[in-house]
């Protein structure tokens, strides 16, 4: 059954830029409160604007251009705030340099609070985005599908593109992935990806353990699991210019080919959020640091806190 979504970019407004808010966090949706500014003072803000919104887009895409990225997710539908809260902690204490979790601005704030690693929302609503970016996020993701696969839910190109236009509609300059699904043919991945370059996608996300049966135990299963994902990140990054990113049923054992096979960076989802312990967590996210040659403890523009104003 094809998904049946319904946007209105009408509806959708411009974040107004508050007290104390953060103007990185805003990325491009910075508009003056008032209308009586001078010009030079409008001019002064457009280009702090500018300024600023370059710099948090270069920090957020810093580690994918360095092909090192490792995105930890709790899940588009988590709401659990335990949850959430311990796969952030693992994010931040493991090694990673990035965390996406559902797009909430209560769990952004909470996320924010516990580290600070950019912060990625998930959803497949454009219009729930501006909140999540004005209370923290620095990244949006179009994804994370596995939720409404379960539910017999999938998604056509066309509405695949239709979201992404209309995200990049409203948050012009916040970083945007967009996962490519699963459910299509490779070729029509490959395609995918390409238009969704050419709308302003910053990144492409691929997907593909879900999918996957592994037949074997031990590390041939692991290695059969990444399969449909790796395939995609290698036909993927081949085609496109930006940033690929391959999640999906990867390991400490299979994220190195994810790197190898061309990605510019993984994504893990259950491998974490399903564990029981926040310490079981934070091996597991270390473990996978590890494979990729990261250092335990990053030394980040965002662990400085160089961002935060």
């Amino acid at each position: 059954m094809s998904s049946s979504l319904c946007t209105n970019m009408a509806c959708n407004k411009l974040v107004l830029l508050k007290p104390n808010t953060n103007a990185l966090q805003l990325g491009g949706n910075i508009i003056p409160r008032s209308l009586s500014f001078s010009n030079r003072r409008r001019s002064c803000l457009t280009a702090t604007k500018a300024m600023l919104s370059s710099t948090s887009r270069e920090a957020v895409l810093k580690d994918f251009q360095e092909r090192r990225a490792l995105k930890i997710i709790s899940g588009l539908q988590n709401l659990d705030r335990d949850n959430v809260a311990s796969v952030v902690t693992a994010a931040d204490k493991g090694g990673a340099t990035h965390v996406d979790i559902a797009c909430d601005p209560d769990l952004v704030k909470l996320a924010t609070s516990l580290t600070s690693l950019p912060v990625c929302v998930s959803s497949i609503d454009p219009a729930a985005f501006p909140a999540a970016v004005d209370a923290g996020a620095l990244m949006v993701e179009i994804g994370n599908y596995d939720s409404f696969y379960e539910m017999g839910v999938t998604f056509s190109p066309d509405e695949i593109i239709n979201l992404t236009k209309e995200t990049r509609w409203v948050l012009p300059s916040v970083v945007l992935s967009v996962t490519v699904p699963h459910t299509l043919s490779l070729p029509d991945q490959v395609k995918l990806a390409e238009q969704l370059e050419q709308e302003g996608a910053d990144i492409i996300q691929t997907e593909g353990g879900k999918c996957s049966s592994p037949s074997a135990a031990g590390v041939l299963g692991l290695i059969e699991k990444a399969t449909p994902t790796l395939a995609a990140a290698y036909s993927i990054s081949r085609a496109v210019k930006i940033p690929v990113m391959c999640a999906s049923g990867l390991s400490a054992v299979t994220a190195p080919m994810a790197i190898t096979a061309g990605a510019a960076g993984v994504g893990v989802g259950s491998a974490i959020n399903k564990l029981n312990d926040v310490v079981a967590m934070i091996a597991e996210v270390t473990s996978i640091a590890n494979s990729l040659g990261l250092p335990i403890k990053r030394r980040t523009a965002f662990a400085e806190g160089s961002l935060r104003i």
